[in-house]
């Protein structure tokens, strides 16, 4: 926390108040870090309770600093739920009924948060610490090279010759990219800065490019190996390790980016969607050197998770190094010093950047947590949901995929699903799914966001760029990402689609019959068909995706 507070604080001030301000509190927000680091052993004695004024000072100042420290890095909507959770627990003892509770000495309440591991010291902010800040500057490292090059050069290669092929060169470089950025916005900006041109240039309708590059970038944070923040947390809060959540998460991803290549092929039959002309794509040998930018760090780290036995940090960490010595060169394979240096600041700048927003979710989401436990009120919730959904699996399930959307509106993907799942998970695993199960389908319905209005961040950075209505392009885009709200169900009706390490034939089986499914839906929906055909292929696909057959 300290180290990331004059990131949120100072460093991005945009105003001399903001600036003043900042300063201030992050000094305060440091010396208080520092006075909880240094007194550990002193206060690990005490057992979450605080024992004098000024203990009672530090925890107010880490609190409010936290709070400021969220709302500068993405905005009011999380740092209001979390101050709404701390006047719960302050007041909560004064509601009546079943959802008010018998409250809390302040000096325990307040200990729990800020001096035990009950708050913003919590599992998420160890895990964001030793996992995914690793994973976030192994992601600028890669970026700040040739690796996104030659992510487009593959790309462009593999589809660019295709009916729609510049759509799927989109798709294709979208998913290689987001693998390791982790973030939809950020996703859309750099690839779609080359991808939007060359669509908008083959004359492919405005609101279509711009949807095809909202969808794929948003598939992006799903697709493994980084998968944003929000797979660290699913390692800590499941117990499952990070290589059991990339085997799981692998498949249904797979089938996200194939039903939206089915849904590009669709489009084609309404327009005349070409593919790159040939002088605009790569040749042999540029794609043979600038794919190794990628290919050599990527293979560094699975060869460290999967061969070596390392942990993921540490493979992470040997897949940094390589990717850091490979800033040294370009696509020609020549080396200059002044570049070098320049990629060197890019890296370090990203990274700090990167890793100091997640900080700010990941404690602001802490204090929430912290709360759902010190009160109980994420046990009332779950009970709330039990009851409403009258103890039934399915109607819980769209409780929870409604609550996700509604949250994911107003805060970042893995605030929402880590708020989602700390309400509903416990209710899911209760009807009888398996942890890993209810994890996957609360964080995939927590990307709905991204392209589901009224606030889809991906379509309005999309639109932005192509200068399109951004409702347009937000119909486009639902209907081209509609794996997003049915893949999450699928792996509910087929559970063999998350078990490929376990059970690899049925998880082919699954995915194979899950494809076809929504290759039915999407081709229905989107194709120019007569009216009945389209609902005749959309209950198809439906009816098979959910008929419980077993390999």
């Amino acid at each position: 926390m300290a180290l990331a507070l004059p990131w949120t604080l100072v460093f991005v001030a945009k105003s001399g108040f903001e600036r003043i301000s900042g300063l201030i509190l992050a000094a305060l927000g440091i010396f208080s870090s520092l006075w909880i680091a240094f007194n550990q052993s002193m206060l690990a004695d005490q057992y979450g309770y605080i024992e004098n004024d000024f203990q009672i000072f530090v925890a107010i100042s880490l609190l409010v600093v936290v709070l400021e420290m969220a709302r500068r890095a993405i905005g009011w909507p999380l740092p209001l739920v979390a101050i709404v959770a701390l006047a719960y627990g302050l007041f909560g003892q004064y509601i009546p009924g079943e959802f008010g509770y018998p409250g809390l000495p302040l000096q325990s309440f307040l200990g729990t948060l800020t001096i035990s591991e009950g708050g913003i010291w919590g599992k998420l902010t160890g895990i964001s610490v030793s996992i995914v800040a690793i994973f976030v500057i192994f992601g600028a490292v890669l970026n700040a090279g040739e690796a996104g090059q030659g992510f487009m050069n593959v790309a462009a290669v593999a589809a660019g010759r295709l009916k729609g092929g510049a759509a799927k060169v989109s798709v294709i470089s979208s998913a290689l990219f987001g693998s390791i950025s982790g973030s939809a916005s950020a996703n859309v900006a750099s690839t779609g800065a080359i991808t939007l041109p060359a669509m908008t240039k083959l004359g492919y309708p405005k609101s279509l490019a711009a949807a095809v590059e909202a969808v794929a970038s948003s598939g992006g944070q799903i697709m493994p190996p980084l998968m944003g923040a929000g797979a660290f947390v699913m390692v800590e809060l499941t117990g499952v390790p990070y290589t059991g959540i990339m085997a799981a998460a692998f498949l249904p991803a797979l089938l996200f980016f194939t039903a939206v290549w089915v849904g590009i092929n669709a489009f084609s039959a309404r327009y005349d969607l070409k593919g790159l002309p040939a002088d605009q794509r790569p040749a042999a040998s540029d794609v043979m050197i600038t794919s190794g930018f990628f290919l050599v760090p990527f293979s560094v780290l699975l060869w460290g998770m999967f061969i070596g036995g390392y942990t993921p940090q540490y493979a992470a960490c040997m897949a940094i190094i390589a990717g850091a010595v490979l800033l040294l060169l370009d696509g020609r394979l020549t080396f200059d010093r002044q570049r070098t240096c320049a990629r060197l600041e890019q890296t370090c700048l990203n990274a700090g950047k990167q890793v100091s927003m997640i900080a700010a979710i990941i404690l602001c989401a802490s204090i929430i947590i912290g709360i759902l436990g010190i009160t109980g009120l994420g046990i009332k919730i779950t009970s709330l949901i039990l009851s409403g959904s009258g103890g039934q699996l399915w109607p819980a399930l769209l409780l929870t995929a409604l609550a996700c959307l509604i949250l994911g509106m107003e805060v970042p993907t893995t605030a929402a699903y880590v708020i989602s799942v700390s309400i509903a998970g416990p209710a899911l695993i209760n009807l009888g799914l398996e942890p890993l199960q209810a994890h996957l389908f609360v964080f995939w319905f927590a990307l709905l966001s991204t392209i589901t209005p009224p606030v889809c961040g991906a379509v309005f950075i999309a639109a932005g760029m192509v200068e399109e209505n951004w409702l347009k392009v937000a119909v486009s885009a639902m209907a081209l990402g509609l794996g997003l709200y049915l893949i999450p169900l699928g792996m509910i009706a087929n559970p063999e689609l998350i078990k490929l390490s376990s059970n690899p034939v049925g998880a082919i089986f699954a995915t194979v019959k899950v494809g076809f499914a929504l290759s039915l839906v999407s081709y229905g929906v989107i194709a120019p068909k007569p009216a009945l055909v389209r609902i005749g292929l959309v209950l198809a696909g439906l009816g098979l995706m959910f008929l419980p057959l077993e390999f």
